[in-house]
């Protein structure tokens, strides 16, 4: 018996990093308190996980296009039910278009211009940030003990740290300076290492904030030298021995997780209390260096040996609710995923960057109704068929107007010619038109004084529409001295009520 404990007290001599001790003045067993606004941003981002999937599914398609009757079987391999990816895309009409194929007369599905210009937008954004994301990439190697990660746990963290698909060549090969990428002869992988620590990057985040905090409010410099920002989820409860245990907590002092630790002696239990604390400070590092602020617990799990973190994650982040927050929603509690507290405010980054903000985007495109979608489609097939429409009645137009000024130019002539009654039933007829008070009381007129009127949507001179029903006229009309009759035009202005005849821009 004793020689098993003297075995396992020499095992703990050799590796004193392997396993850490959980005496800390945080109590362990805390109840979990959830907050709904992290909760509530998961259920967004479950949408979007996958939209993002048949996103990609669709943009490797021929023409970016898939019949549907076909997308039911390929989704199947994105963990899509069978009939499940039909009905999930017509809750997207801003992002997803069904459409029937002009030539086959089936359903086809696409994405919409909407959809199209937020993954333009998204990838000019990642474009402009990749000098930000060598330097997240090079503070992350800086943070592991040896200086080097393997490439494979990189690459699944890609999108959380900013880094393109292709970040290998564009990223790690593009800056031999800062990057060597090498094969591991004992397991065959590919690691990244980084090829000079700079102590300028050696700078935490939450360093400038404790100075910021120090300069803004003036809070005491011994009690904000090692302390982190908590701010306890609604609900949380908080008694009289966990506060003396937090103020204690935050007074303890920490190495820095850019800071080499392989030479301390960490068997003594102050050494492994500041271990506890270097390690929320790790994570602590590892999520602002991400471009939303959270990563999942898997990923983080994936640095765990090469930055000395505990084994069980998930219970020692909910000893520090107050710092982070850890929502399983999002895929049927399977997934984890860890926030930053002090970076969000009512679900949003109070600093947001512009990868953010362009990923957002997609998720205002999900959050909007679909009833808008159908409104806005509506207004785009009246707006075409109005188009259409107008530029017939124009095309119309123009060509019969042009029309009636040569036929009727030598007409005018020989009827001016005419006699005196008709020059008179002429005059009445243009009073009678110029009584309709309209663009400021007269009529459009042309150069040498013609007043131009529209008849049955053509554009007539009023002098050559007058002559056209004159000879339509009894010869006994138009002596109208001798028969009695009005002498005032009431029949031409009869067929000028019944809309035959109407001045030139005004509506029927």
């Amino acid at each position: 018996m004793n020689l098993i404990k003297s075995g396992s007290f020499l095992l703990r001599t050799l590796n004193p990093t392997r396993a850490m001790s959980q005496s800390t003045s945080i109590p362990k067993k805390l109840l979990r308190v959830r907050d709904h606004g992290f909760d509530n941003y998961m259920e967004v981002e479950k949408k979007l996980r996958k939209i993002l999937k048949l996103q990609d599914l669709l943009l490797f398609q021929p023409q970016q296009t898939v019949p549907i009757s076909r997308l039911d079987t390929l989704a199947r391999r994105l963990d899509f039910k069978q009939y499940e990816v039909g009905s999930f895309i017509l809750k997207f009409p801003h992002v997803f278009e069904v459409y029937d194929h002009p030539v086959r007369r089936i359903l086809y599905c696409r994405l919409t211009r909407k959809a199209h210009f937020q993954i333009e937008q998204e990838n000019l954004a990642l474009i402009d940030q990749i000098p930000d994301a060598v330097t997240r990439l090079r503070k992350l190697l800086m943070m592991s003990n040896t200086g080097r990660l393997r490439l494979e746990h990189i690459r699944i963290a890609r999108r959380e740290l900013g880094l393109p698909d292709d970040f290998e060549c564009s990223v790690i090969l593009k800056n031999p300076q800062f990057f060597r990428l090498f094969d591991a002869k004992e397991t065959r992988n590919k690691y990244i290492e980084i090829a000079e620590r700079e102590p300028t990057l050696a700078t935490c985040a939450i360093e400038k904030l404790r100075e910021k905090e120090y300069r803004e409010k003036g809070i005491d410099a011994e009690d904000i030298r090692f302390s982190f920002i908590v701010n306890f989820p609604p609900g949380f409860k908080i008694d009289k021995y966990y506060r003396i245990a937090v103020w204690k907590w935050q007074r303890l002092p920490y190495w820095s997780p850019y800071e080499d630790v392989s030479g301390y002696d960490l068997r003594s239990l102050e050494a492994q209390k500041r271990m506890e604390k270097r390690a929320v400070a790790t994570i602590h590092e590892l999520l602002s260096l991400t471009v939303e602020k959270k990563i999942s617990l898997e990923r983080i799990a994936h640095f765990r040996q090469a930055m000395n973190l505990p084994k069980k994650l998930k219970d020692f982040l909910l000893q520090h609710q107050g710092i982070f927050y850890i929502s399983t929603r999002g895929n049927f509690g399977k997934l984890h995923t860890v926030f930053l507290r002090e970076a969000y405010k009512k679900g949003e980054l109070i600093e947001p960057n512009d990868l953010y903000l362009a990923r957002r985007k997609l998720a205002e495109l999900v959050l909007l109704s679909p009833r808008k979608a159908t409104v806005d489609r509506e207004l785009v097939n009246y707006r075409r068929g109005r188009e259409d429409e107008i530029a017939s009645i124009q095309s119309d137009y123009v060509e019969n107007g042009f029309e009636g000024f040569v036929d009727e130019d030598d007409n005018r002539q020989d009827r001016e010619r005419g006699c005196d009654s008709d020059l008179n039933l002429d005059a009445d007829a243009e009073s009678d038109l110029k009584s309709l008070d309209f663009h400021k009381g007269r009529l459009p007129e042309w150069e040498d004084g013609s007043t131009f009127c529209a008849v049955n949507g053509h554009v007539r001179c009023i002098r050559l529409v007058v002559a056209d029903f004159v000879p339509s006229t009894p010869h006994d009309a138009i002596n109208v001295q001798n028969n009695g009759d009005r002498g005032d035009g009431s029949k031409l202005k009869n067929k000028y009520d019944q809309s035959y005849m109407r001045p030139l821009g005004v509506g029927p």
